[in-house]
């Protein structure tokens, strides 16, 4: 990933999030703050000047993430923030996109503590991981973080908000699983499909 593909990925993902908020918003509604789309709005309009002149990759996912720790209120923000800054660091340090997915995986897993199957981000960020491991494309990544989102409506939430909900959180999508297939969709519509 060059610093091209990183400016044109959060631009991206900024645009969806656009279009996407009140989807986001309504998920949420049913078993969280009903605030993740008009955080995450807010974090993303908030990182596209930030990111303006940058000559990294790495820098840029690093910036990224400290701008939505920065601007985000809510679990998301920090939850994303350390997962573009892990991001970041990995590609700093030469390792490829999978290796830099993956550290983003593990830094939201450090935080928030949750694994597969708990209805969370990590529901759909552990499918794209690994099937970009698999194959090493940006669409299957995003695809395997869609249906990842969509395998949550079944599950109980263990993790967040809505595990207070206890049973009550059952058939309801997780809104963070949801935009995590969201970012990953952006990358892949924006994106050469060979890292």
């Amino acid at each position: 990933m060059d610093t091209t593909l990183a400016q044109t990925w959060l631009r991206a993902v900024a645009s969806a999030v656009d279009q996407r908020q009140q989807e986001l918003t309504e998920l949420d509604s049913a078993i969280g703050d009903g605030d993740h789309g008009s955080n995450l709005h807010r974090g993303f309009t908030a990182v596209l000047p930030a990111i303006e002149d940058l000559d990294s990759a790495g820098a840029v996912l690093s910036k990224a993430g400290s701008t939505l720790i920065s601007k985000v209120g809510g679990a998301s923000g920090p939850l994303y923030g350390k997962a573009f800054r892990a991001m970041g660091g990995a590609l700093t340090e030469g390792d490829d996109f999978g290796s830099a997915l993956a550290a983003g995986l593990a830094a939201i897993r450090r935080l928030g503590g949750a694994a597969p199957g708990d209805k969370t981000i990590v529901d759909a960020w552990a499918p794209a991981v690994a099937a970009f491991e698999r194959t090493g494309s940006y669409a299957d990544a995003a695809a395997a973080a869609e249906q990842g989102a969509l395998d949550t409506v079944p599950l109980q939430a263990r993790k967040g908000r809505a595990s207070y909900l206890g049973p009550r959180s059952i058939g309801h999508q997780d809104p963070g699983a949801t935009s995590t297939a969201l970012i990953l969709r952006a990358l892949a519509e924006c994106a050469p499909d060979t890292p």
